[in-house]
């Protein structure tokens, strides 16, 4: 529950009491906002005692008298203004009148209220400045947050690309200088890495690129059957000259059968993802081994591999953007950081999930679980934006 702090300022004893028994008891249900809230009242006869009260403690809600012993509110609203204070100011006058109402909130009242208002009255007045107060202060947290993620994702994003570029830089000033002598063939092997490097670019590049398009929204989705086999089959042809070079066996286990109303494009995804880290992180000789279940509810995909493992931590923070797991096995194997984020976030349109259960040194199992979405009865394909 949510507390939020009231200053009734005003110099008639019987209008602060009244205000404090309106409100005492007050509590608001704002469940699309930010749950229950309710009211701490303090009080102040001057414009003294107010600024005491002020630099005394957190004011959310300031109830402020337009005439007071020694001052004015209109004079007391230009001196806050001139402060950083997160609070809303509701003016309280016997004197209400138009021309005031517009002084006010030129100076910066957030409502106006005229004497004499019942408890009904002035509730309504709190419960609508509460809703807006804390509407604006979670704009303004979450405003933060988006910049905090936009410049964590920048920095990571620079020093992801950092490396690649200035490795292709230094092998291109060798080639520039020919530090190999003149025979061509003598570079082939900087050739070849700056290829390496530019290609793990592009990669990012296509994961970037994914990634937003499934976070926005904005990427079109057709639903339609598809054969699990089938994709999963063009999965293993992806990684197929890969694992063939480092002698790693593959095996299929999948019903011909077996399909889900899902978008092809995005099983693909899901597929060349889990089989690309299989044989990216596995040992010379070993085994990669993809089967799935078909639930009542749920279709699951798993990918289970003899690589080089993981402990319980690297586990944990697998699923993060640009999460990659750097130790002394991992040195100088390149990847963007973003295929698994990429696949929790497919599984997640689908009501699912991915998990791994991993032992370093012994291997990995990556479990997807796709709820079974029902087809349309009229038609087999479904377009969505």
């Amino acid at each position: 529950m949510d507390v939020l702090k009231i200053l009734v300022v005003d110099d008639e004893i019987g209008m602060r009491r009244g205000a404090e028994r309106a409100l005492e008891r007050f509590t608001l249900d704002l469940p699309d906002i930010n749950g229950e809230v309710r009211f701490a009242i303090r009080s102040a006869a001057t414009g003294a005692e107010m600024e005491e009260k002020l630099l005394a403690g957190e004011t959310d809600i300031l109830l402020l008298d337009h005439k007071l012993p020694d001052t004015t509110g209109l004079e007391i609203l230009d001196r806050l203004s001139k402060r950083p204070l997160d609070l809303l100011t509701i003016m309280i006058t016997a004197y209400a009148s138009l021309e005031t109402a517009v002084a006010a909130t030129r100076r910066g009242a957030y409502d106006f209220l005229a004497k004499p208002f019942t408890p009904e009255e002035l509730r309504g007045a709190v419960r609508k400045a509460a809703r807006h107060l804390i509407l604006q202060r979670q704009a303004r947290r979450l405003a933060e947050e988006k910049r905090q993620m936009r410049f964590q994702f920048i920095s990571v994003l620079a020093h992801e690309m950092k490396a690649p570029i200035s490795a292709v830089e230094g092998y291109l000033q060798m080639i520039r200088e020919r530090s190999l002598g003149d025979a061509l063939e003598s570079y082939d092997r900087m050739l070849d890495r700056c290829l390496l490097r530019t290609d793990g670019m592009r990669k990012l590049i296509a994961d970037l690129l994914d990634l937003t398009a499934i976070e926005s929204g904005q990427r079109q989705r057709n639903l339609t059957q598809v054969n699990l086999l089938e994709v999963s089959r063009q999965a293993v042809e992806n990684v197929r000259a890969e694992a063939d070079r480092r002698k790693i066996a593959v095996s299929l286990e999948v019903p011909p059968g077996l399909s889900i109303f899902a978008d092809r494009a995005e099983i693909e995804m899901i597929l060349n993802n889990l089989l690309s880290n299989a044989v990216k992180y596995n040992r010379d000789e070993g085994r990669v081994r993809v089967w799935t279940e078909n639930g009542e509810d749920a279709v699951r995909i798993r990918v289970e591999d003899t690589g080089i493992g993981l402990t319980l931590e690297e586990s944990k923070r697998l699923f993060n953007d640009f999460a990659r797991i750097k130790n002394d096995k991992t040195r100088h194997i390149l990847g963007s950081g973003l295929g698994l984020s990429t696949v929790r976030k497919l599984a997640a349109l689908y009501g699912g999930e991915v998990t791994v259960q991993s032992r370093p040194d012994a291997g990995s199992t990556f479990t997807v679980s796709l709820h079974k979405v029902q087809a349309p009865t009229e038609a087999t394909e479904m377009v969505t934006r």
